[in-house]
């Protein structure tokens, strides 16, 4: 299974077209935030699953702050990140972590493309499709196959 992560998209209309031409052959989409309004233009170019949280520039009543999905067999815990404070530390996402029994922890909100991979735990952030504040615009693509995770930032 191949999911595709994307966060912050910002209403940058441009940025999402070039990305929908990059996700067309996944599986799943996960779109973590900053703006979800933006997935009515990916699904022009996906027309797979998406699925989505809301960030700290929605106001979207339907749409979860956080989330957990099973998906590839993985628990993963989805959320923008802005209510863990990821742009100071990865502390209170490590304890959600823990408390959900996540795999894998998707989160956004400092528009810096990150992996890393602590105590049998991946946290990937996939960077802003739009906005970038670490050099090119990026999304992440996650290859799930039985029991091994391969996280990987696209930059474009």
């Amino acid at each position: 299974m191949r999911i595709g992560v994307i966060s912050d998209t910002h209403r940058i209309t441009s940025s999402i077209e070039q990305l929908g031409g990059l996700i067309k052959g996944l599986d799943l989409v996960i779109h973590l935030g900053d703006n979800v309004e933006d997935i009515s233009i990916i699904q022009k170019f996906y027309k797979g699953t998406i699925i989505n949280v809301k960030g700290n520039c929605d106001f979207c009543g339907k749409t979860p702050n956080d989330r957990v999905e099973e998906i590839g067999g993985k628990k993963i815990f989805l959320t923008h990140g802005h209510k863990y404070n990821v742009k100071e530390s990865l502390d209170k996402l490590r304890y959600k972590a823990l408390e959900t029994g996540a795999n894998i922890v998707l989160y956004g909100h400092s528009h810096i493309a990150k992996i890393d991979f602590e105590e049998g735990i991946w946290y990937i952030n996939p960077g802003s499709a739009s906005l970038p504040r670490d050099g090119d615009r990026s999304f992440a693509i996650i290859s799930i196959d039985k029991e091994e995770i391969e996280p990987n930032l696209i930059r474009f």
